[in-house]
């Protein structure tokens, strides 16, 4: 199929700036590939070193020049449900390695942290920076030149793109990650969200709260609403980067642990050593990058891809901005209604028909670049097909053309909306990004009095006192990447949600995020700069009339220009700074890009 002309054009726009940065990129992993295992050119002492502990048996392949060496890095902890279930993964792939005739190693483990747990916590400021931790951690891991390939084992918010930025840094290497898959769902969304808001109205106590959140999050797995978890996992197989249809195959069943078989034998194909040489950094060219944003758009996706996917592409030389989104939107439908924009979970999204029938439908439609590479076939087509498990291994048989309940998942010609779930918005308060596809359209344009907090829990108290109870555009400043690390907000939805209930007319507007759960309430999130750089967040004061439209892509404040520009800026709250290994991360805070460009502190 002939790729629609929007995405043809965006796809050379990105293309064309980038060239430069690009072109550097590729000439630097082109100089990393080496005739053979790159091991063949150390030390006798270094290469004794890197062997010392393995078995008889991989200590004769790893002093040839033949069998391919594999690192297994892994997020791995046993307190994070989403990643759990890779405890047994090393083994596993060592395994069907072994069996195939290659070697492997547990080259390094990388930290998981998970935003649920640190939600509204002094750790949630460490949340982001995180992820560049994460990309330093897995290029510690593969430094030792001891590798012709890598699996990365990760599921979460940061630690995906944190593994993908890391093995970029080595983009001569193939890279396949392997998913855990998500938990049975429990308690339906919807009546979590309802128990949150009557919580935060004062109508139920801790007790009731915490056994409905209980019942959400309940076994191994990773959660089922589509938050940016789940974004990662959606985004990584569009992209090419997971084995077709493995994204969300519950985990403890025989096709999970098939898959992560199948992901160890097909790495072997791909490095230097066989046929199908496929190093990362040339798989992540711009068409998968602009793939990822589609997919991110037409299923309403986490919010903070539009920071992840700009710094992963960053890291491959190629310049991502925000008004490639916002022009993709435009021609992009919104294919799914999935919780926080719906009430199903992914293991509904996935008996639908899932990412195989999404792939065709985009495809189909000239909406994803099919002759993007992957590591599961030559291009896309190959992930319309769903794995099976048969004769102890998995298969790939059968397509999935019908969706299974268009409810949840449905085809291009008749979507849930004509234009995807992400808008940015503009004006005299900056940029911002906006997730619509929870929104109703009556919600989508404010126009009413600030009320300005320097923290959430200003907020959160002004509710409880009864001071937000009408039409007001909650301003949340100083929560960005410079100022503290750019936390999470999600506490402000059950407040907000209940406000906006009552019938008033009801907005956020911040620097800080609000992640894959933003929900009903319209939040203009990742305001750039931010401001504690300087941005005019800092100048807006209570009473404002703001205007917020994210169908047009409107956000300003209705002040008179010179008068606006006149003010002086707000200082910003003393911030605690210490405490919770904040103090650790204060280099990251000094060294840290706008949101605009991915919050990273590389580039």
């Amino acid at each position: 199929m002939p790729v629609h002309p929007a995405l043809e054009a965006v796809t050379r726009r990105v293309a064309e700036r980038s060239a430069a940065a690009r072109g550097a990129y590729l000439s630097r992993i082109r100089d990393a590939r080496t005739e053979g295992p790159v091991r063949g050119g150390m030390g006798c002492a270094n290469l004794a070193h890197g062997f010392a502990a393995c078995g008889v048996q991989d200590k004769l392949w790893l002093r040839g020049d033949v069998t391919p060496n594999i690192a297994i890095v892994s997020a791995y902890n046993d307190m994070l449900s989403a990643h759990q279930p890779l405890q047994d993964y090393p083994d596993i792939l060592k395994g069907a390695i072994r069996a195939a005739g290659g070697t492997a190693q547990f080259a390094g483990g990388v930290p998981a942290m998970c935003d649920g747990i640190t939600q509204g916590r002094a750790g949630m400021e460490l949340s982001l920076f995180s992820r560049d931790v994460v990309a330093m951690a897995t290029a510690v891991a593969l430094s030792h030149d001891m590798f012709d390939g890598a699996l990365l084992l990760g599921v979460c918010d940061k630690i995906v793109p944190g593994l993908v930025i890391g093995a970029l840094s080595f983009g001569h290497l193939p890279v396949i990650l392997v998913p855990a898959g998500p938990m049975a769902s429990g308690l339906p969304n919807g009546e979590k969200a309802k128990v949150r808001k009557r919580y935060a109205a004062g109508e139920i106590g801790r007790e009731q709260l915490l056994a409905a959140e209980a019942a959400s999050y309940h076994s191994p797995g990773t959660c089922t609403f589509y938050g940016t978890a789940n974004s990662n996992q959606l985004l990584m197989e569009v992209m090419g980067l997971h084995l077709p249809g493995a994204s969300f195959v519950p985990p403890g069943t025989k096709l999970r642990d098939a898959l992560t078989e199948a992901a160890g034998r097909r790495i072997l194909k791909l490095t230097n050593l066989a046929e199908e040489y496929t190093p990362i950094g040339e798989l992540l060219d711009e068409r998968a990058f602009v793939n990822g944003i589609v997919a991110l758009l037409a299923t309403g996706g986490s919010t903070n891809h539009t920071l992840h996917l700009v710094a992963m592409a960053a890291a491959a030389g190629i310049e991502l901005t925000w008004d490639d989104f916002d022009e993709l939107s435009k021609v992009t439908p919104l294919l799914t209604r999935l919780y926080p924009n719906g009430t199903a979970d992914v293991n509904h999204f996935h008996a639908a028909g899932g990412t195989a029938f999404l792939i065709g439908e985009l495809i189909d439609a000239g909406l994803l670049h099919e002759d993007a590479r992957t590591v599961g076939g030559d291009t896309l087509a190959a992930y319309r097909n769903v794995p099976e498990y048969a004769a102890g291994k998995a298969e790939w048989r059968s397509t999935v053309t019908e969706s299974g309940d268009v409810n949840v998942l449905r085809p291009v010609a008749a979507p849930f909306d004509t234009h995807g779930g992400l808008h940015t918005v503009r004006g005299n308060l900056g940029r911002a990004v906006i997730k619509v596809s929870a929104v109703k359209p009556e919600h989508r344009t404010i126009e009413a009095p600030a009320r300005v907090f320097d923290s959430q829990e200003r907020l959160q108290e002004a509710f409880a006192a009864g001071e937000l109870d009408r039409d007001v555009v909650a301003v949340v400043r100083n929560q960005g990447p410079r100022a503290n690390g750019m936390p999470e907000l999600h506490r402000l939805t059950p407040p907000l949600s209940v406000l906006q209930d009552r019938g008033h007319r009801v907005a956020l507007v911040t620097d800080g995020r609000m992640s894959g759960a933003s929900g009903a309430v319209p939040a203009a999130i990742h305001v750039s700069p931010e401001a504690a750089a300087g941005g005019p967040l800092a100048r807006v004061r209570d009473g404002d009339i703001v205007r917020l439209d994210a169908d047009s892509g409107v956000l300003e404040v209705l002040v008179p220009d010179e008068e606006f520009a006149a003010r002086e800026p707000a200082a910003p709250p003393p911030g605690q700074t210490y405490g919770t290994g904040r103090e650790l991360f204060q280099a990251f805070r000094d060294a840290v890009g706008p949101a605009e460009r991915g919050a990273g502190v590389f580039t």
